[in-house]
């Protein structure tokens, strides 16, 4: 599989009059055609400010950024407006977490789809209208012409969501960015938005990032799993390994933390302490506050990601290099 995402190094910074918040410190990885990254962690963690990164959604006023993010050899940070809005929707796109604040509720759901289509393929209004109703029943929403006529608030969580896969993939786009699509949606509609995504992936061979703080989303969809702690990936392995053998201690304080069978009666083991403060960085491994295996030397630098084993990088001192 080719290469259609590099990110390397990448800092984002949120510059304010009363402080500096270093969101994203250093991240670097690829994404391949036809691949699904999960990238997982708590909230507060960068995943969703290196999503959003990558179409340059944050405001531009504020936000500072460093290394880079290449597109099928573009670098998104040195594009100018018109080409980043060709970018936006037709060669990158996006789902939002809450598709009830995504759509505009002024306009029908047919109408946003139908107008996303006209600004990338130029198509008539007409054929641009058929391709929407097209999409709808691609991603099975039944009736799709008297849904096309819907206001976002007409339809259900699942059913918004679900038109929300369709817009993003209303003009063919390579690598589709997920960020927690399927939080706001109760167990069974999110397993099939889950597999729903899965497939269309799969059908069109996209590269698809899939950001979620629920493990067990994560190990459903992905093929590959990043996890991300205080900005910074601080482990990268094909989610076989992330699941049989974490290696980083945050990773394996997030399994440990998960409920699943055969847990009845047992005490929940959960991280102790809370994400450090990213206007104020710690020297030193940022996870060092909160682990049962810190030793001095975890706080004098901040330790190198280093390869384990085969796609297995985890950053700590207490990792066994390959």
């Amino acid at each position: 599989m080719s290469e259609l995402l590099k990110v390397r190094d990448l800092h984002v910074t949120f510059v304010t009059p009363d402080r500096t918040v270093h969101a994203v410190n250093g991240v670097s990885f690829d994404v391949r055609r036809g691949e699904t990254l999960g990238i997982l962690g708590e909230s507060g963690s960068g995943k969703s400010v290196t999503l959003r990164s990558i179409l340059r959604l944050h405001p531009e006023h504020r936000t500072r950024w460093s290394g880079s993010i290449e597109v099928e050899g573009e670098d998104v940070l040195k594009m100018g407006g018109r080409a980043l809005s060709d970018l936006r929707g037709r060669r990158v796109s996006m789902i939002f977490q809450e598709p009830a604040t995504a759509f505009d509720p002024v306009f029908t759901i047919g109408q946003q789809i139908a107008e996303t289509v006209r600004r990338h393929t130029g198509k008539s209004e007409a054929d641009a209208m058929k391709r929407a109703k097209d999409l709808l029943e691609m991603v099975r929403i039944p009736s799709p012409a008297q849904r096309l006529k819907a206001y976002p608030h007409e339809m259900s969580g699942g059913m918004r969501q679900r038109a929300m896969i369709a817009l993003a993939l209303s003009c063919n786009p390579s690598l589709l960015l997920a960020d927690e699509p399927t939080t706001a949606l109760d167990a069974t509609v999110q397993i099939q938005v889950l597999l729903l995504i899965r497939e269309l992936q799969r059908e069109f061979d996209l590269g698809v990032i899939f950001v979620t703080h629920d493990i067990g989303v994560a190990v459903e969809v992905s093929d590959r799993v990043g996890v991300m702690y205080a900005g910074k990936l601080v482990e990268l392995a094909s989610v076989e390994q992330m699941v049989d053998a974490p290696q980083h201690p945050y990773s394996r304080g997030l399994l440990a933390s998960t409920v699943h069978d055969g847990m009845r009666g047992q005490r929940l083991e959960a991280i102790p302490g809370a994400p450090p403060d990213l206007s104020d960085k710690p020297t030193g491994c940022s996870f060092a506050a909160r682990c049962k295996f810190a030793q001095p030397g975890c706080t004098a630098a901040v330790p190198d990601l280093r390869s384990t084993g085969a796609d297995h990088l985890v950053r700590c001192v207490l990792a066994e290099a390959a």
